[in-house]
């Protein structure tokens, strides 16, 4: 849940002892689940999953005795499936009682997303001897080029497909996009600054349980999802999105959180950002919580500085002329380029191994450019720019 105000209680009311129920697709039976704490400060709640699955239960005395789930599939042995949640209660879910707390210590583990059942459903396939799990026929992966292939194929619905998750998009057009999957029950849409047109047209899923935008760009505030139209929606996760479109699904949905529509909403952007940031490979940077909007500011200007000076060299060597400077020259390009972030994480490091992965790819994101423009292969440029940093990097 997103807001400058901490809540003191769950908003939907669960407290340690009770018992939670909710309908398993994995199982295709209902299941159940204990509440063992609920920590304010994180929001999140600590959830021990119950070795149980029946028809609906009304109360805990119809699961009869009950234990924890115990997992010894696959390389689990013997821990509990025991885990802290957001301590949004779904809207699907059910508190049907209270027992006496299963367990008394705290969980280590963390996840986004309530999904009771699905390690049940593991462990019973593992105990009636099957070692993999089968692929599931309600999910799809595309990226956003072969959904796009899909789209413009034989119209047809696929009633079918309930999870769906799009990486890569450049371009998608939702409309075209629920009429394929009109049953979608989990929704996950990632891209590149890519664009979404007619966002509005995902009201038409009905069956929508939880969505996931990230780094798409297009929508507005009359694209925004509406409770009337998505009733079962469970959780609403947007990163990276225009800021009027954040701004109008925080406002419609936030008095859904009470009724169990867990909402995350952060990265947004306004037009002049995208524009500036289009080909910025560092611009995760942006918000990211231990890296400050000064070192963000100093972290791009040392890319492009850097980049030009890539490209400078490239154009005048763009083959791997052994008599030529140009390696060395990128050596030291390399050499400054390590070096000034060396000098911006100074004494508060900040680069951690996936700003080091960002780093070395930004250099790689110059070179692609310079092989797209030349028609040559570069390889000799990457191994001399990876060279210099290497050799007076400390992050």
């Amino acid at each position: 849940m997103t807001g400058r105000n901490r809540a003191s209680a769950p908003p939907r009311p669960i407290a340690p002892g009770d018992v939670v129920a909710a309908f398993s697709i994995a199982l295709a039976e209902w299941t159940a689940a204990q509440i063992i704490c609920v920590d304010a400060a994180d929001e999140v709640a600590a959830v021990l999953e119950l070795d149980w699955s029946g028809p609906e239960p009304s109360s805990v005395a119809d699961l009869g005795d009950v234990s924890p789930l115990r997992l010894t599939h696959h390389s689990w042995n013997g821990v509990l499936s025991y885990c802290n949640y957001e301590w949004v209660l779904p809207r699907s879910y059910k508190v049907i009682g209270a027992l006496p707390p299963l367990h008394d210590e705290p969980s280590c583990s963390y996840s986004t997303g309530w999904r009771l059942g699905d390690q049940l459903a593991r462990q019973r396939r593992w105990d009636g001897g099957v070692r993999a799990d089968p692929a599931d026929p309600r999910a799809a992966d595309h990226t956003g080029a072969e959904i796009n292939d899909l789209l413009d194929g034989p119209d047809e619905p696929h009633p079918d497909i309930q999870i769906l998750d799009v990486e890569g998009i450049e371009s998608l057009d939702c409309e075209r996009l629920v009429r394929r999957f009109p049953n979608l029950r989990i929704l996950t849409l990632g891209g590149d600054l890519g664009l979404l047109s007619a966002a509005a047209a995902l009201n038409g899923l009905e069956s929508l349980q939880r969505i996931e935008i990230v780094d798409l760009f297009g929508m507005g505030r009359d694209d925004r999802l509406l409770p009337r139209s998505v009733p079962a929606l469970e959780a609403l996760i947007l990163h990276g999105v225009p800021a009027e479109y954040a701004t109008a699904m925080r406002s419609t949905w936030r008095p859904e959180i009470p009724n169990g529509t867990y909402i995350q909403i952060s990265g947004a952007r306004k037009p002049d950002w995208v524009a500036e940031n289009r080909n910025n490979p560092l611009r995760d940077w942006d918000g990211r919580g231990h890296i400050s909007s000064g070192r963000f500011k100093k972290a791009v200007a040392h890319y492009k500085s850097t980049r030009r000076a890539v490209m400078e060299v490239l154009s005048s060597d763009p083959g791997p002329d052994p008599d030529g400077d140009g390696p060395a020259r990128l050596v030291e390009i390399g050499r400054r380029y390590g070096e000034a972030f060396n000098r911006l994480d100074g004494r508060a490091p900040f680069i951690e191994t996936e700003e080091r992965e960002e780093l070395f790819a930004a250099l790689d994101r110059i070179v692609d450019e310079a092989e797209a423009a030349h028609g040559a292969d570069l390889a000799w440029a990457r191994v001399s720019l990876e060279s210099g940093v290497e050799s007076v990097r400390d992050w």
